[in-house]
């Protein structure tokens, strides 16, 4: 009976864990997980065909970071496949608000997709800004498939001393 009790006991404890380790990656992830809309519209009448509804996905993955010091605030997000053009930044109250498409790139020829991951269409993204910034100043810059975002802090006015004089 001891070793059914153990058995029980290693079971719960392993089930314990997954359940665990499952809540921490869907906590670390949900704000990653962005609902992608279809976009019907295409460049030109041969390019972008649209996917069939079995294939196409809604939810995908763009994962960001974000770090503040004591002047500035970056976000990094990935962005893969995606060009400046693609994008379109706005700070709006105290967030930083991303919006972008991201083109379907099919395979040409006679085969078939047996997998498809990749996620397409326009999406949008926000970050709660952990102060206030000067949105005038911010800078974005696009490279390798990696948005960098640099939001100037706002400057604090500082407390000013009063002097209380006599009479």
């Amino acid at each position: 009976m001891d070793k059914l009790v153990e058995l029980k006991h290693g079971l719960e404890e392993t089930w314990h864990s997954l359940g665990e380790s499952w809540r921490q990656l869907r906590d670390r992830a949900s704000e990653a997980l962005t609902r992608f809309t279809p976009v019907n519209r295409s460049r030109s009448s041969s390019e972008e065909p649209s996917l069939p509804p079995a294939l196409a996905s809604n939810w995908g993955l763009l994962a960001g970071d974000l770090y503040e010091n004591g002047e500035q605030i970056v976000i990094r997000l990935e962005v893969p496949g995606m060009v400046k053009d693609d994008l379109d930044l706005e700070v709006h109250g105290d967030a930083l608000i991303i919006r972008g498409e991201k083109r379907i790139e099919q395979e040409q020829g006679n085969g078939r997709y047996r997998v498809r991951q990749c996620t397409f269409g326009s999406f949008r993204r926000s970050f709660q800004l952990p102060a206030p910034v000067i949105a005038e100043k911010a800078r974005a810059r696009c490279s390798n498939g990696m948005l960098r975002v640099e939001l100037p802090k706002e400057e604090r006015v500082r407390g000013r001393r009063i002097e209380v004089r006599s009479g």
